[in-house]
């Protein structure tokens, strides 16, 4: 199937061209159009780099069937599966991927998904069959999970609904409507925005009890993420979930991907996985440099930096 690279204009620029008419009422315009300019700036890099991530990257060959998995304790890094947002491919996580590589992560794996996928319950199905592959392939018993807007709540719901809590231990999403968004309503004529709005089966389902899940969340989010409305959305707020969430301050929803400061911070989740009662990673600040956290909200672990 041919997919045209001009698909990801479609989520992206109507919330952008909305927000910078209103910046021009604002009384704090700086920091909205500096965010829509970034994010406009990235989305233009990523179309040029969008009709390379649509076929499939090419893997190693599986481990015989009798090799014994191993404990993810004590080795390197377990695999890191990296699972992008909708009409997206995995062309949006090269610069994160870069990083990661460069910093001693060797098992890296970006998947696609189609761009033609009706449902998130279909599509989380797919990513446990391909996580069961992964481990098969390297040996690991377990895997981290990076998803990024409706990649991350895939992977949510996998983990919270299909068991996959047992293979994977931490999931980080980035720009995640964990409690659905309603921006865009002319979007509403495809199924998965639908699902991904509040109150739709799926977000209710994520919802329900999910005592003794053995996943560790970090959810990276925006407050000026025009897809996510209102910004809030993009946190978790699970009482059973062992949940942390950092505020990307003034970085819209595709410039999450590849703002560096958000890249220390997700090179700093995979190395620290947290136990409850820890404080979180805090939050990163708009353009370069992380920032201490001024938020006072039960939701957040604590005001810890991200270096």
């Amino acid at each position: 199937m041919k997919v045209s690279p001009f698909l990801p204009l479609f989520p992206f620029v109507p919330p952008l061209l909305r927000q910078a008419g209103r910046v021009c009422h604002a009384t704090l315009p700086v920091d909205a159009l500096r965010a829509n300019a970034l994010d406009l700036a990235v989305l233009t890099g990523h179309l040029v780099l969008y009709p390379a991530g649509i076929v499939q990257e090419r893997r190693a060959e599986p481990l015989p069937p009798e090799t014994a998995q191993l404990p993810t304790e004590g080795r390197a890094h377990p695999p890191v599966v990296l699972l992008h947002g909708l009409v997206d491919n995995r062309s949006v996580f090269v610069l994160l991927r870069r990083s990661l590589a460069r910093n001693g992560w060797t098992r890296l794996v970006s998947l696609n998904y189609s761009p033609l996928t009706c449902d998130i319950r279909t599509a989380a199905e797919l990513l446990a069959r391909q996580v069961e592959e992964i481990c098969a392939r390297t040996g690991h018993r377990q895997v981290d999970v990076i998803g990024h807007s409706l990649g991350g709540l895939i992977a949510r719901y996998y983990v919270q609904r299909l068991g996959g809590d047992a293979r994977v231990r931490t999931l980080i999403t980035m720009a995640t409507p964990h409690e659905g968004t309603a921006v865009v309503p002319l979007a509403n004529a495809h199924p998965v925005v639908r699902q991904m709005r509040p109150g739709s089966d799926v977000i209710e389902e994520l919802r329900l009890p999910a005592p003794g899940c053995r996943t560790r969340f970090v959810s990276f989010w925006s407050d000026l993420d025009q897809l996510m409305e209102p910004a809030l959305t993009a946190r978790i707020a699970h009482p059973d979930l062992l949940a942390e969430n950092v505020l990307v301050s003034g970085v819209g929803h595709l410039a999450m991907t590849v703002h560096p400061g958000v890249a220390a911070g997700i090179r700093h989740a995979l190395e620290s996985p947290g136990h409850r009662g820890e404080s979180g990673p805090g939050s990163v600040n708009s353009g370069l440099a992380p920032g201490e956290s001024t938020e006072d909200d039960p939701h957040l672990d604590g005001p810890a930096s991200v270096a």
